[in-house]
């Protein structure tokens, strides 16, 4: 997250549990519907089911959608 804050791209998190409106200066958003919307590109450790609809916008490791 650091370095592509580094390269000057606004970062957005997705993260439902976390109260804080910040996270490393990045606006945490916790509507997943709204993240989806407002993401060019989504990063992610893992590959799930509520990801399918973007999958296009999806970068993981998790090459085979099992983590």
């Amino acid at each position: 997250m650091k370095r592509i804050k580094a390269k000057d791209i606004q970062v957005i998190v997705y993260e439902p549990a976390f109260n804080e409106p910040e996270f490393y200066n990045a606006r945490v958003v916790n509507d997943l519907a709204a993240f989806k919307q407002e993401s060019d590109i989504i990063i992610t450790n893992r590959c799930t089911e509520a990801l399918a609809d973007v999958d296009a916008k999806v970068f993981s490791r998790d090459l085979f959608g099992n983590d």
